[in-house]
């Protein structure tokens, strides 16, 4: 992502962000999205495919993330 698409993006808050300042944030750029902390706005940016992150989301509701 350059920082000229990173600048027109417009940003939201999970909506699981707990307001306690750990939040991700996103942006939805056509067939990619981009996620940053938004503690760090200017950052670094992950950038995955619209069915990446759906993928993403999808093992995070299942749980596949959680430590053991």
């Amino acid at each position: 992502m350059s920082s000229v698409e990173a600048a027109d993006a417009v940003w939201f808050k999970s909506s699981y962000s707990a307001g306690n300042g750990e939040c991700v944030e996103v942006a939805l750029l056509g067939d990619t999205v981009a996620a940053r902390d938004s503690k760090q706005a200017g950052g670094p940016v992950v950038v995955s495919s619209a069915e990446g992150w759906r993928a993403f989301v999808a093992g995070v509701v299942e749980g596949a993330f959680r430590a053991s």
